[in-house]
């Protein structure tokens, strides 16, 4: 099925992409707080661990291959192709997350971060909060990370928060080293689950080569991507694999809640979670493309890839059918005639007199969007979310510099 993104022109595929990267961030935002009401601090850290650890390695190996930069055998990559595949996860993304690379050679680098958009959400709450996320939560899922790049690697840290004196920069830095000497890592059970999933082996639509710009990232690792170079095919197919890995996030998350609570909490967080997400991934959009309520919608990676979701536009009505992110229990599934709170989210981003009105089944129904009289108070899921300073985070023009080893 035809992507939902090859609409757009490549500048305007330019400007999504970062935004996308940035919106699958902050779906931690949204979660994680009711993780917290739900199950603790100490609770939400191992949510948050396991959602990352079944997720990562499962994108990471999707994006190398989209875009030409994987090891010839798996498992074999260098840190150069670990540093790559972080520029273009959800967990990094670009100038919120600003990781700086140093390359000594293919087996030993460092990266540490000028900016950590994470780091100043959670450090108003408490330095139990910044350890968690920065002790508990990191060591083992940036080593979860480097599991499709080579389990030989190990990431470890030479000063992290908390942050002693109180302003450090920057905020943090690791060594990242790849040894034989290492024991090698292992995916936890619930990657292998995750893996499973009809998102792990979702087939996208190749990047074509013949594209002006480029179609790959072969060449050497750049301090920042500048995705205007990328050819329109290769932006294409970088959006939906980026929403690939926002779907296999919210997977992994699913299948963390469901270890600890029965499935009516997990519905209700899981519903929490998407509305949360979904009106501050709305208002990014239109605010980032200038589109209508509509578009914003078509565009949503509530909606996308449309090879997972199957959705089509006629008029002023857009309908959804059922689809693989249906099979696999998915976002998708928390919409429909009965349930409209993340869909009405994403409209009254662009418009707060906005609402929707859908009709038909739970997995195949219709939406149009209905204009009122009033303004609609903001949804307490996307108050809970806008906490974050991504939520009203600026990207800033960087120039693509080649980084060479030192």
């Amino acid at each position: 099925m035809r992507s939902a993104y090859a609409d757009l022109s490549r500048e305007e595929l330019a400007v999504l992409v970062p935004e996308l990267l940035l919106i699958g961030q902050l779906i931690d935002r949204s979660g994680m707080a009711w993780c917290i009401s739900a199950f603790g601090r100490e609770g939400m850290a191992q949510v948050a661990i396991e959602e990352w650890a079944a997720s990562s390695p499962i994108y990471t190996p999707r994006m190398q291959q989209a875009l030409g930069f994987a090891p010839e055998e798996p498992g074999t990559g260098d840190v150069v192709t670990i540093f790559k595949g972080l520029q273009l996860d959800i967990g990094a993304p670009p100038q919120f997350m600003d990781f700086r690379y140093t390359v000594h050679d293919r087996w030993a680098g460092e990266f540490h971060l000028d900016h950590c958009g994470a780091l100043m959400d959670v450090e108003p709450m408490g330095a139990a909060y910044v350890r968690s996320m920065c002790h508990d939560i990191e060591d083992p899922t940036f080593d979860a990370t480097a599991v499709a790049t080579n389990p030989k690697a190990q990431v470890r840290p030479i000063h992290r928060p908390p942050r002693m004196p109180v302003d450090r920069n920057p905020h943090c830095a690791w060594t990242v080293i790849i040894d034989d000497a290492h024991p090698e890592v292992e995916a936890i059970p619930e990657c292998h689950q995750n893996a499973r999933s009809l998102a792990a082996g979702l087939h996208l639509d190749p990047i074509d080569p013949d594209d002006e710009g480029l179609g790959d990232y072969s060449g050497p690792l750049l301090a920042d991507l500048d995705f205007a170079d990328f050819s329109h095919s290769a932006l294409v197919r970088i959006a939906d694999e980026v929403c690939v890995q926002m779907h296999l996030l919210n997977l992994a998350f699913l299948i963390a809640l469901r270890k600890r609570t029965d499935e009516p909490k997990v519905q209700e967080i899981a519903l929490k979670q998407l509305t949360g997400i979904a009106g501050i991934a709305a208002e990014r959009i239109h605010r980032a493309l200038g589109v209508d309520a509509l578009e914003t919608l078509r565009l949503h990676p509530l909606l996308n890839p449309t090879a997972y979701v199957v959705s089509s536009m006629s008029g002023e009505s857009l309908t959804v059918a059922a689809s693989p992110a249906h099979q696999d229990g998915g976002w998708i599934t928390l919409c429909g005639p009965d349930s409209v709170a993340p869909l009405d989210a994403i409209v009254r981003a662009v418009d707060p007199t906005l609402s929707v009105l859908v009709t038909g089944l739970d997995d195949a129904w219709s939406l149009t969007v209905q204009r009122g009289t009033d303004a609609a108070p903001e949804a307490d899921e996307v108050a809970v979310t806008r906490f974050s300073t991504g939520s009203s985070f600026v990207f800033e023009p960087r120039r693509s510099i080649p980084i060479t080893p030192v």
